[in-house]
């Protein structure tokens, strides 16, 4: 189980890594949309320019997307209580109903 810093640690290198990829995705567009632009070749009277900023680009970040949720994306709660506590978190106070007790009164006073 992660700590509560482990947990900001990592939703900080997620965020990184994300901004990593869309720098990359722009680079990608940039050079298959206007690198391309140079060449004189079509597909179907279409520009090869505009199928590779579209459909290169369109590739490149479901690619990227995948790197990302397998390689660096990690699943964990947020909400986990841990010993490491943030200091809002420790000072909240701790006798708030149950989430039952709140769905069982919602049920009742709406029947």
């Amino acid at each position: 189980m992660l700590t509560y810093k482990q947990k900001h640690e990592q939703a900080n290198r997620e965020a990184f890594a994300t901004v990593i990829g869309l720098v990359a995705t722009i680079v990608v567009w940039t050079l298959c949309g206007f690198g391309l632009s140079t060449f004189d070749i079509t597909v179907f009277h279409t520009p090869l320019w505009v199928i590779g900023g579209t459909l290169g680009t369109w590739v490149f970040s479901i690619i990227v997307a995948v790197v990302l949720a397998k390689r660096v994306f990690k699943d964990f709660d947020l909400d986990d209580a841990t010993s490491e506590q943030a200091p809002e978190e420790a000072a909240a106070p701790t006798d708030t109903p149950s989430s039952a007790t709140s769905a069982h009164t919602w049920e009742h006073s709406h029947e």
